[in-house]
């Protein structure tokens, strides 16, 4: 059997840490490893870290160091990491206790990738939102992207893989330290640098929709900050698309993939900032990453190329 290494960045999360350990423990699949990794927390969290820590010594491993935010921590993390498979979860949300045994015949099969589905959840537990997506057998990771890129809304999240460790480490992949959407630059090429990848209809991850979410109360600065880094992790993906030896298809999917949700990012803006970022569309010439393919592409090509704003008022 081989191990899976849970990698748990922690911070301030006192509230909802027992429910996410306890999540894990619960697991049919027993060869596991779980990472606790304090990310600088004020609150209680250590003191429950370090109470699962000496319940269960040769399951958890705990870590403490200072805040450097969740990109760093998973990079920690996955240095740490003894499993020849990685799970990232975040601390407010928690795992069906089914997870990691079905996917058991995928690790028995070296499967370097595999995707699973989301629930997202109140904080009692109640299903607020089935996540869909592609649902798909062994196949590379390209034809994976392929398949998802353009109808999966969760491509990005690194919680609903099963990663190979060796992808990391093959490819030298890690998280951007101090960037926001570190996943949106990262987990597609984890994805595309899969050799073989599988897509499971099991619905195995809880996603926690707090009142308090950080998502919900974020000031319009990190919003503004958001906008600049994903445009950063274009240029970054860009670059580096043009350097792997992957399909002209998949280079594609890539550059459409990320113009996609860069154009989108412009519908978080205040019409001042909108108009200046959209003029950082215009100059890398985003728009030609749209191929035409069918009626629907041809016309979408042609609003955006007439008018960015008014394309985002029909979404």
């Amino acid at each position: 059997m081989k191990k899976v290494s849970i990698i748990i960045p922690v911070y301030n999360a006192e509230k909802y840490l027992k429910r996410c350990i306890d999540s894990v423990i619960d697991q049919e699949y027993s060869d596991l490893e779980i990472i606790l990794i304090n990310d600088g927390s004020t609150d209680n969290s250590e003191k429950i870290m370090n109470e699962y820590k000496n319940k269960y010594p040769n399951l958890i491993n705990c870590y403490s160091k200072e805040n450097t935010g969740v990109a760093d921590t998973r990079n920690f993390g996955i240095e740490k990491a003894n499993g020849e498979y990685i799970m990232f979860l975040d601390c407010d949300d928690y795992i069906d206790k089914s997870l990691f045994e079905s996917c058991k015949q995928y690790i028995e099969e070296d499967i370097e990738l595999i995707k699973f589905k989301l629930q997202r959840v109140n904080e009692k537990g109640r299903v607020l939102e089935i996540v869909n997506g592609a649902i798909f057998d062994k196949v590379s990771g390209q034809e994976g992207f392929n398949r998802l890129y353009c109808t999966d809304v969760l491509l990005d999240s690194p919680c609903v893989y099963l990663i190979k460790k060796e992808i990391f480490t093959r490819n030298n992949l890690k998280f951007t330290v101090g960037t926001e959407h570190e996943d949106f630059g990262l987990i597609p090429f984890i994805i595309i640098l899969a050799k073989t990848m599988v897509s499971i209809n099991f619905y195995g991850y809880y996603y926690v929709q707090s009142d308090n979410s950080i998502t919900r109360n974020e000031d319009y600065n990190r919003t503004i900050k958001k906008a600049y880094d994903a445009l950063s992790h274009y240029d970054n993906a860009i670059n580096l698309v043009e350097k792997l030896d992957i399909t002209k298809k998949t280079k594609e999917n890539v550059k459409i993939y990320y113009t996609n949700a860069i154009i989108l990012k412009a519908k978080e803006l205040k019409e001042e900032d909108q108009d200046k970022y959209i003029e950082e569309i215009k100059n890398r010439k985003m728009i030609e990453n749209i191929k035409i393919r069918n009626i629907k592409q041809l016309l979408k090509r042609i609003l955006l190329t007439i008018n960015i704003k008014a394309y985002l008022k029909t979404r």
